[in-house]
């Protein structure tokens, strides 16, 4: 059974960082990607930014770029996203999957076949 557990969201005021936590278990790890998508009241579902793992290749969404780290730690089975300079409008729940993809479609949602429950973050002014 494939499993995401995403965690490390909360409350922080405008400039600050968040480190988000995604720790995936039953699922192949090799040949995937990871991505972290996010979604606000009343917006779309966005890919911020996203890792294959076997090469490591990283996308970014343009609005997180140089703000945004994504990473993985192989042995802990768990993709990170470090957020740094966050804006109030970085608010969304945010919730990582796993499925097959590659270059353009990395950011794609419908890419992605497991989902986590997702993790709230709050930025406020």
């Amino acid at each position: 059974q494939v499993q995401l557990v995403e965690s490390g969201g909360g409350s922080v005021q405008a400039g600050g960082s968040l480190k988000l936590s995604c720790a995936a278990s039953g699922y192949g790890y090799s040949g995937s990607c990871v991505g972290w998508f996010r979604q606000a009241p009343g917006k779309e579902r966005e890919g911020v930014a996203a890792i294959a793992l076997s090469s490591g290749f990283t996308a970014y969404a343009g609005s997180v770029k140089g703000r945004f780290t994504i990473s993985q730690d192989n042995a802990k089975r768990t993709v990170y996203l470090q957020m740094n300079s966050l804006k109030p409008e970085d608010t969304a729940m945010y919730s990582c999957a796993a499925g097959i993809t590659s270059g353009m479609t990395m950011l794609g949602p419908a890419s992605y076949n497991y989902w986590g429950q997702g993790t709230q973050v709050t930025v406020s002014s």
